[in-house]
């Protein structure tokens, strides 16, 4: 365990930013499967508006969003 004051408020903002990026996380996961159940355009809108919020706080980085994107519009262009 931390000793130093710092340290400790660290450790406690450490906490809270996991539990927030988990959460941005587990929303993609629960799109991804409604979008693979039934791939529509406002499926694939709110996947991209969660990757680009995800991008913008720093969560996962804007090549690795891109990568997701373009799997998730070749899966609707495949279905449609």
């Amino acid at each position: 365990m931390a000793n130093i004051k710092s340290s400790k408020k660290d450790i406690r903002r450490t906490k809270r930013r996991t539990f927030i990026n988990s959460g941005y996380r587990i929303d993609l996961d629960k799109l991804e499967k409604t979008f693979i159940k039934k791939p529509t355009d406002k499926n694939l809108s709110s996947i991209y508006s969660i990757l680009d919020k995800m991008v913008k706080k720093n969560i996962i980085h804007k090549n690795k969003a891109a990568r997701i994107k373009s799997k998730f519009i070749s899966v609707l262009k495949e279905k449609s």
